[in-house]
């Protein structure tokens, strides 16, 4: 692996060269710097980063990418993956270099606009200088030929490694350990992906397949496509000794389950839930948003390969086999959770990461919904929604001390239980203000108003302002960013406990992740 070393590549090329040259003249980890500093209205030429609340340095708003065309080819004797990566964008502002987010993978060649490029791996980026500047509001298109291995020790990583293959998890900072893109979730594009892999195993991807391509070498490629636009942060691609399940869902939509051949009878009664699951969360949420579902239970139960049980990588949700063969009573509501993200998360992302209560909050609250009107208790033994709101009400002072407001997460606290369930209240608080009937209109009209794009925290408070008829402004600030609890609508005898200093590491630690499970 080459991700720690700085590489210029040089082509012979007399433009690339100079332009390469140029690049070397820079200090080691530094960005070229734009011939100007960028005035208050430049969307940010030559800056790191695009200001993300809480992973200030990941992404750019440089340029936006449209397309991304992956190709990932697994060599099962080195475990090791040969990829390419092309990026169609357009330039928001003059770019004698680009910026792409990168960790860990050895960069071979880069080409912009068919013209070799001379390139730097620094950091977390891939620097880029093309043969020639590209102009403002001018196409691109960047294409990237690397290597990676998997059971790379980085930082951090958007890789999950089983025994026969891997998949991918690059929520919130892994999409760029497994290709160079524009890694923040408000630059969404679209997506075709082909996967080759030995005959003996199957590679898959989001969306839906486009073609089969069996090679004389023993290999065959198979190609997908997503119909709508994906955040990086979503991306699919798996290779293993996988079964393919199809079936139907409401209204006839094609669901593809993608499961380990050796355990597809064990699955097979948690896969069979996903029709009715669907047919509740449309009732609620208004039709599905994409081409198709389901479930990719990856091949490993190693507590090492990903820390989570279920994450919504986009139309195929990729799971721990062994959460799966549980009853549906222990199942059903994280997989509510993990489906509601379709609408909240994946068809409407986050512009930025301190958005994500937006998609966790959501999860949360329909997971839960779903969980009590089905008669489930959960692990505190409650069986309605609003005697679990309560019990997360009187911890509301508590949270905010250790995890920061609902809307105000640190890369140290994102996936605390204040962003889940913490925003689960929330949308709980407002329900209780405006009525469930206007609330299920400021759901529906935010989804409508966002779908296939990103929005932050302040479109949300805009769409419930204009569908209520009221100020709720002040009132969601205080539930979103306010350092005390307010008072819960319509139940003056809820009460906040008080904080108690420490009480965090006496306990073994904040609370995290969802409260379906």
């Amino acid at each position: 692996m080459r991700d720690t070393r700085e590489v210029i590549t040089l082509s012979w090329h007399r433009s690339v060269l100079a332009a390469a040259l140029a690049l070397a003249a820079v200090p080691l980890g530094l960005a070229p710097a734009a011939a100007e500093s960028p005035g208050a209205d430049s969307p940010g030429a030559g800056q790191p980063g695009t200001g993300d609340p809480v992973f200030p340095a990941l992404g750019t708003t440089d340029y936006d990418a449209r397309a991304y065309d992956l190709a990932f080819t697994y060599r099962p004797t080195t475990r090791t993956v040969d990829a390419t990566m092309a990026m169609t964008a357009r330039a928001h502002t003059e770019l004698p270099s680009l910026e792409l987010d990168a960790l860990g993978l050895d960069v071979h060649t880069v080409r912009v606009d068919g013209r070799p490029a001379g390139f730097r791996t620094h950091d977390e980026k891939l620097t880029v200088v093309p043969a020639r500047p590209v102009r403002a509001g001018a196409a691109l298109r960047v294409e990237v030929e690397y290597t990676a291995d998997p059971r790379a020790a980085l930082p951090h990583t958007g890789w999950v490694v089983t025994p026969d293959g891997f998949a991918v998890a690059g929520q919130p900072n892994g999409a760029h350990t497994v290709f160079p893109c524009n890694d923040r979730p408000g630059d969404k594009a679209r997506f075709t992906v082909a996967v080759t892999a030995p005959d003996e195993l199957f590679g898959v991807a989001n969306g839906l397949p486009t073609a089969t391509e069996p090679h004389a070498d023993g290999t065959t490629t198979r190609r997908y496509r997503s119909r709508e636009p994906m955040a990086t942060e979503l991306l699919q691609a798996s290779v293993g000794r996988y079964t393919v399940r199809e079936r139907r869902g409401p209204d006839g939509l094609p669901l593809r389950d993608v499961v380990p051949t050796a355990r597809a009878a064990d699955l097979e009664p948690a896969l069979a839930l996903t029709p009715g699951q669907l047919d509740w969360a449309t009732r609620h949420l208004g039709p599905f948003p994409f081409e198709t579902y389901g479930l990719l239970p990856a091949d490993t139960d190693d507590p090492a390969a990903f820390d989570f049980t279920g994450l919504e990588t986009q139309t195929l949700t990729l799971y721990k086999p062994n959460f799966l063969r549980q009853p549906e009573r222990q199942i059903g509501s994280h997989m509510m959770h993990e489906l509601v993200h379709s609408w909240f998360g994946n068809s409407v992302t986050p512009d930025t990461w301190a958005d994500l209560w937006l998609n966790e909050g959501h999860a949360d609250f329909y997971g839960l919904m779903y969980r009590y009107e089905r008669g489930w208790p959960d692990s505190g033994g409650f069986t309605t929604l609003a005697d679990r709101m309560r019990s997360v009400y009187a911890q509301g002072d508590q949270w905010r001390h250790d995890s920061g407001p609902v809307a105000a997460p640190t890369a140290a606290t994102l996936f605390d239980s204040q962003r889940y369930t913490g925003g689960a209240l929330v949308l709980f608080a407002l329900r209780e203000r405006v009525g469930t009937e206007v609330f299920d209109r400021i759901e529906q009209s935010f989804l409508r108003r966002h779908r296939n794009s990103s929005a932050t925290t302040a479109d949300f408070v805009r769409t419930a302002e204009e569908v209520s008829g009221q100020a709720l402004g002040g009132f969601l600030h205080d539930w979103l960013y306010g350092e005390r609890t307010p008072p819960m609508p319509g139940h003056p005898d809820w009460t906040v406990d008080p904080v108690v200093p420490g009480a965090a590491r006496r306990t073994g630690g904040v609370p995290q992740g969802s409260g379906t499970l």
